[in-house]
């Protein structure tokens, strides 16, 4: 495979915003580029030019004028050509890799799954490669690879530390380049989600957005003005500290009463086994809530709680046109969705604007595609500062 991204131009500032504002809201016309990059047309025709001649832009019919009408026009729409490049996209769980591989505009055309039998970085680094091989096959251009991890990791390039995999100081990005002779980009799975969101899902083209992920952990992601806000403990087991309700349950994970400690996937199991002594999946722990099985219904009308707290208390002080609630855990919205909607009336002001709540109902995949865009945002963007 030749890592196309090697030899792809670098982009300037001025062009790389070009690029950024076409990929994620194109096609767009020459004249709605310039205004909303306030440019005058003579800078958006030097900035465009090279990005043409480079094909990571390309002129397109513009939608719904004949072709004779088209004939001689100055200016067309401007789009990029998403199947000109292939990007690699894994998510790394305690148990498993999910991979998937997409366009440039991180739509999937293939998934591929494994089973982590260890967690040994020699022997993943040796699976990611193994995959890699049958996900590319003779897909053209292959540009990179986005790896998600969850923990701290340093520079996009280095885990520091991940306590789902057990790993400190694995420079996970260089075993990988070795091992496939692609560039690679290492981060944090809920902050690749994030910008995934943000380029390509519910918080495109919003300027305050958040994401709240639930599942073997609590991930919380800010977008403000349009670009993801990071901060030190997205790295490091968000919702630990924050404690929602003092007279809480305690749990191995988490302070009492912590959002981890009443909505983490684990906590919740283990509170269930700790008053049963039944080991039950999050599963069946929900099947018994909405039958109404007295523990199970007890410990998720209190993570149900938790949530609603949660989100009333990120609305009233982020105050976000919109906020995304995904991972593992969000089956909980089906079993007690009414509870969380009435204890977020309950903690915001009675006159204040109803919340735009979106819960998406994802699997690992989804984490994945967010480790490709940031593989797109990186690698062939030069975006650093995404």
């Amino acid at each position: 495979m030749t890592p196309v991204a090697d030899s792809w131009p670098p982009l300037s500032p001025g062009e790389r915003s070009v690029a950024i504002e076409v990929l994620v809201g194109g096609p767009l016309s020459r004249t709605e580029l310039a205004r909303r990059l306030d440019l005058s047309a003579g800078s958006l025709t030097r900035l465009t030019k090279p990005l043409i001649e480079s094909g990571l832009l390309v002129e397109v019919p513009e939608a719904g004028v004949p072709a004779e009408v088209r004939q001689g026009r100055p200016s067309q729409p401007l789009d990029v050509v998403a199947d000109s490049l292939s990007f690699l996209g894994f998510k790394i769980t305690d148990d498993m890799v999910y991979g998937v591989l997409t366009t440039l505009r991180s739509e999937i055309v293939a998934r591929y799954d494994r089973p982590l039998v260890t967690r040994e970085p020699a022997t993943v680094v040796d699976l990611l490669g193994e995959m890699t091989d049958a996900l590319a096959g003779d897909r053209p251009r292959l540009a990179g690879i986005g790896i998600g991890v969850g923990g701290f990791v340093e520079d996009r390039a280095v885990v520091g530390e991940s306590p789902f995999l057990d790993w400190r100081e694995v420079p996970l990005a260089e075993l990988v380049e070795e091992r496939t002779g692609l560039p690679v980009v290492v981060e944090n799975d809920v902050a690749a989600l994030v910008e995934a969101e943000t380029w390509f899902g519910a918080g495109r083209g919003l300027d305050r957005f958040v994401v709240l992920t639930i599942g073997a952990g609590i991930g919380y992601g800010l977008v403000l003005g349009g670009k993801r806000v990071p901060y030190a403990e997205e790295d490091r087991g968000f919702g630990r500290h924050w404690i929602v309700d003092p007279n809480g349950p305690l749990t191995p994970e988490g302070a009492r009463g912590s959002a981890v400690s009443l909505l983490t996937i684990p906590s919740i199991r283990y509170q269930v086994q700790a008053a049963t002594g039944r080991d039950r999946t999050y599963e069946e722990i929900l099947e018994g809530a909405a039958a109404g099985e007295p523990m199970s219904a007890r410990v998720v009308e209190e993570a149900a709680r938790a949530l609603g707290t949660l989100v009333a208390q990120i609305a009233n002080f982020v105050l976000p046109q919109k906020i995304l609630l995904a991972g593992e855990g969000v089956g909980l919205m089906d079993v007690a969705g009414k509870t969380v909607t009435e204890t977020i009336r309950a903690q915001r002001h009675p006159l204040a604007a109803s919340i735009d709540l979106e819960t998406k109902v994802s699997d690992f995949h989804d984490w994945a595609r967010g480790a490709a865009v940031l593989a797109i945002q990186v690698l062939v963007l030069g975006a650093t500062d995404a």
